[in-house]
């Protein structure tokens, strides 16, 4: 469910000794899901000027201020006050959704060397890397968990000298807290290097930013499936209407893939394309990346049982709570399910604007001394809105996909519990669907198998789409 340990960012502090020892890689693994990979970026050729005028300057590539629209962009002005570079998705920017507000070349990396540089400095597999890559930030229409419009922002990036029709990749993230724990706002590491991964390999590599993260307003919904996948179904209609205006054509058919929460969002994401819910795209193969597909079933229980890494599961189980209650009012007052002092601060810590080191700081190290007895049974035995709400998350494997479907995972997971792929995989079984796992061995990352995971994987779903082709 987590994401990766974050490194120093200029403007906040180092938590803990760095990853090199073993104290810090200790505390990484603790704190990984909420501690991004935020280091400085490595030095970047200057980009080219983007579709419709847009340009990145000098050598090194920039970060848009977190929570701030990007300026400078220069874009046509399409249906319904948006701006977009001009495509094909005219239904999407007539209803308003996955219409194009803004786009910004984040960075470039002109050769298939840069790129293997560029990952080997992220730690990530640089082996099937055929192509440079430019990546941008995209802010589309879409709408809240309410339906109501507002806006989100996400990465796209595309393989350079790789002209007309690519294959789509959609890539889901996993678990942040801050805003800018998010693909779109980082410029090297951990977040971005799956999708740079996936179009140096030839796709064109969609990662939603989700609601309320990136340059999205409001805080995220975590773990709330119908809004991942709109956000994500979205963001592939302001990815085709971009890709249109660099004289590419995206595919029909989408590779859907993600990791950890995007692992469900991804999961939320196939269903709608297998349902068509757009005209244009549909599923073409499903790759899903230690999940909690079964979160109130398999992923909540095992935390309570103490059977996961317990920092990461103190802040999974207050996340939990203070999300869900947004969208489903689980209780009147945070002291009902927290016990004091932290009843006073901890929503606050999960606005978009708090860092990892700040959560580290802000919450105590067992689920005893940060739950009340209602609060532990509100996760152990959910009743009414909980209830209900924990359904539509765990319902993402009980459908019968019509493509090619692999559940990536690693045994000894310490973030989702590996009963979460088992129980995904028998559902796919009652809908008479054979989804083959994929044990990815031993594959710790900075002491996290979670986050390894996520590292082996990506090489290894690029492999198996390319023997799709």
């Amino acid at each position: 469910m987590r994401n990766s340990p974050r490194r120093t960012r200029p403007g906040r502090a180092q938590a803990g000794p760095g990853p090199g020892s073993r104290t810090g890689a200790r505390a990484a693994a603790l704190c990984a899901a909420l501690l991004l990979a935020g280091s400085a970026a490595p030095a970047l050729a200057a980009a080219p000027a983007a579709p419709g005028g847009t340009a990145a300057t000098g050598t090194k590539a920039t970060r848009a201020p977190g929570g701030t629209a990007a300026t400078g962009t220069k874009a046509t002005r399409a249906p319904g006050g948006t701006t977009a570079p001009g495509g094909p998705a005219a239904d999407a920017a007539r209803s308003g959704r996955g219409a194009l507000v803004s786009h910004k070349l984040l960075y470039t990396l002109e050769k298939p060397g840069d790129v293997a540089t560029w990952l080997t400095d992220a730690e990530f597999d640089a082996g099937t890397v055929r192509y440079g890559v430019d990546a941008y930030r995209l802010v589309y229409r879409t709408v809240d968990p309410h339906g109501r419009p507002t806006t989100a922002s996400g990465l796209l990036v595309l393989p350079r000298g790789h002209e007309g029709r690519l294959r789509p990749v959609s890539f889901t993230h996993g678990t942040g807290v801050h805003k800018d724990d998010s693909p779109s706002m980082e410029t090297g590491g951990f977040l971005p290097a799956p999708p740079v991964t996936y179009a140096s390999a030839g796709y064109a590599a969609v990662a939603p930013d989700y609601l309320g993260m990136g340059l999205g307003p409001g805080p995220h919904p975590w773990m709330d499936v119908p809004s991942e996948t709109t956000a994500s179904l979205d963001m592939l209609r302001a990815a085709r209407a971009f890709a249109s205006g660099t004289g590419r054509t995206l595919d029909r058919d989408v590779a859907v893939t993600g990791f950890s929460q995007g692992a469900s969002a991804a999961l939320g994401l196939a269903r709608a394309l297998e349902s068509g819910e757009d005209r244009w795209f549909r599923l073409g193969a499903l790759a899903p990346v230690s999940g909690a597909y079964d979160f109130g079933g398999a992923e909540l229980p095992a935390l309570l049982a103490g059977e996961l890494e317990p920092k990461s599961s103190v802040l999974y189980a207050a996340y939990t709570l203070v999300a869900f209650n947004r969208l489903h009012h689980l209780y009147d007052s945070p002291g009902e399910v927290f016990q004091a002092p932290y009843a006073d601060t901890i929503e606050a810590l999960f606005d978009g604007t708090h860092t990892g080191p700040e959560l580290m700081a802000g919450t105590p190290a067992t689920l005893g001394e940060l739950l009340t007895g209602p609060g532990r049974e509100l996760l152990a035995d959910p009743t009414g809105p909980m209830a209900a709400a924990l359904r539509t998350t765990d319902d993402v494997c009980d459908w019968a996909p019509r493509v090619p479907v692999r559940l990536y995972m690693a045994r000894d997971d310490e973030q989702a519990t590996v009963a979460n792929t088992a129980h995904c995989r028998a559902a796919f079984a009652r809908h008479g669907v054979a989804a083959p796992v994929v044990e990815l061995g031993a594959v710790d990352y900075h002491g996290s198998r979670h986050l390894g995971s996520n590292v082996r994987a990506t090489t290894a779903v690029v492999r198996w789409l390319d023997s799709l082709r």
